[in-house]
């Protein structure tokens, strides 16, 4: 296999796509590149592009299984985003509705850090760069 050289996408399932659509894109504020409908699947599929870095593949599908638990299920334990001021961030998401974690302190990079869940409880993580 050739090096692995960047992430090209990160996908993610959700259980109601209007729901989730309006979170990634309006409250996050994620850019749509791709909206396509899938008649055969009933399915949805939106491409996202986080600040021209990479994309998430936001999908639908009818009736997916619940996440097994919170945040420590085998599989993608969260999704990270970076921000320049974290109290600014927690305070808009808050502003909005949003529960979010206290932000604490990670403890080998001084950076700080906090959590909140999207519309299907999948753990997203703010670290200030």
């Amino acid at each position: 296999m050739n090096e692995t050289k960047k992430n090209n996408h990160i996908a993610i399932i959700c259980s109601n796509y209007k729901r989730s659509k309006e979170f990634y894109v309006d409250l996050l504020g994620l850019k749509p590149i791709q909206e396509i409908y899938r008649e055969e699947r009933d399915s949805y599929k939106l491409n996202l592009e986080v600040n021209g870095l990479y994309q998430i593949e936001l999908f639908s599908f009818s009736n997916p299984p619940e996440r097994p638990s919170y945040p420590e299920a085998a599989g993608l334990r969260h999704l990270a985003f970076e921000v320049e001021n974290i109290e600014e961030a927690v305070h808009y998401l808050r502003k909005n509705q949003l529960e979010v974690q206290e932000i604490q302190v990670d403890q080998w990079t001084g950076k700080k850090y906090t959590f909140f869940p999207d519309p299907d409880g999948l753990p997203i993580e703010l670290y200030e760069g």
